[in-house]
């Protein structure tokens, strides 16, 4: 996952198919059309408030994604950086994180 470049769209629509969500449901829970689902899909950014729906109905954080980003890309200076690059890393192998084609 490169967290510089988040395409968050990309990866609801990875996770819709891993969870093997129905359109319909979707349609319903977000109260839109199959055409505004496949346009948020297509969405690099969406809405906070649409965001935190769809971490709902899809049982993830998809938040984190730019919580890593501002850790990761935020300045930190010489030896404060490299703690944190590896106390990050070593949380993110930890965890089972969602990577976007398995």
């Amino acid at each position: 996952m490169n967290f510089k470049d988040i395409n968050i769209g990309l990866m609801i629509s990875q996770r819709v198919l891993e969870c093997d969500v129905d359109i319909m449901r979707l349609c319903k829970f977000f109260s839109c059309s199959s055409e505004d689902i496949l346009a948020m899909y297509d969405s690099k950014s969406l809405d906070s408030e649409i965001l935190l729906k769809w971490c709902k109905i899809l049982e993830y954080d998809f938040f984190r994604f730019y919580s890593q980003n501002l850790i990761l890309y935020s300045p930190a200076s010489g030896d404060n950086r490299n703690k944190k690059i590896k106390k990050i890393l070593k949380c993110i192998i930890s965890e089972k994180i969602f990577t976007p084609g398995k």
